[in-house]
């Protein structure tokens, strides 16, 4: 297998042999040992792949506004219950805050109209989902760098945390990457899609695209931006929900 071989096409062959196994959702489909197996393979391969051979800028593809998909599927939650949540919503998000703290020189506290006000990047990719669907959005948002740098990153700092508004259950969503992915110029805090603000179920006021990376690592309803030295006191330690709660891999890599 080469190494250049990517996720999507290792899950595309996995559905052809496993029928409607991905249409019962990634809830079903990571319960089947098999599958962990080889994803769990998949990923060690990639982040070797991506880690010591292949370029650490190297770009996700983008596409043209022809490409974009007619439809554009909602992943995770739809609509986070939280009162916080619902109030802000009501209120189009005027006293919402970004929190960018953690080991950081200068915590930032930024309205969604002063994020907006930022610097933006626009891109258009493929979205990769391990239920088995993809497709393809146009994103604006702020580079994640640009958030990081304003606030004095600390050289402790070994990886960025999201915490988010939605839950599963009781549990607050939360996901994570390493520096690397963090300072990606593709790795974008996302206020627009498809020219228009975010939708609600998309993760408005504000998602994480982290373009080289599978959709459970894309955080919906971002509230806090946490720089940390280790992921041992985030959830249970791996990582993310997903990794805590599911067994996925930490590194969602494509």
């Amino acid at each position: 297998m080469s190494l250049s071989l990517s996720r999507r096409r290792l899950i595309g062959s996995i559905a052809a042999g496993t029928g409607g196994l991905l249409l019962a959702g990634c809830d079903r489909l990571n319960r089947n040992d098999d599958f962990r197996e080889t994803l769990r393979g998949a990923e060690r391969l990639t982040m070797r792949a991506q880690r010591l051979i292949s370029d650490r800028g190297a770009l996700a593809r983008e596409y043209t506004a022809a490409d974009m998909s007619p439809i554009f599927r909602a992943n995770g939650n739809r609509m986070p219950a939280s009162a916080d949540y619902q109030r802000h919503l009501a209120s189009g998000f005027r006293e919402w805050r970004l929190q960018v703290d953690g080991l950081v020189a200068r915590p930032l506290s930024l309205s969604l109209d002063a994020i907006r006000r930022l610097p933006t990047r626009t891109q258009i990719t493929r979205h990769d989902c391990v239920e088995g669907w993809s497709a393809i959005g146009q994103w604006t948002g702020v580079p994640l760098k640009l958030l990081l740098d304003a606030a004095g990153m600390r050289q402790s700092a070994r990886y960025i945390v999201f915490h988010c508004a939605d839950t599963f259950g009781p549990v607050p969503y939360y996901e994570s990457i390493d520096l690397i992915d963090a300072f990606h110029p593709q790795t974008i805090l996302a206020w627009g899609m498809n020219g228009r603000m975010l939708p609600v179920a998309n993760g408005a006021p504000l998602r994480l695209r982290v373009e080289r990376m599978l959709g459970y690592k894309h955080a919906k309803y971002v509230m806090r931006v946490e720089a940390v030295a280790s992921l041992a006191g985030i959830g249970q330690g791996k990582g993310g929900y997903w990794e805590d709660s599911h067994d996925y891999e930490w590194y969602g890599g494509i």
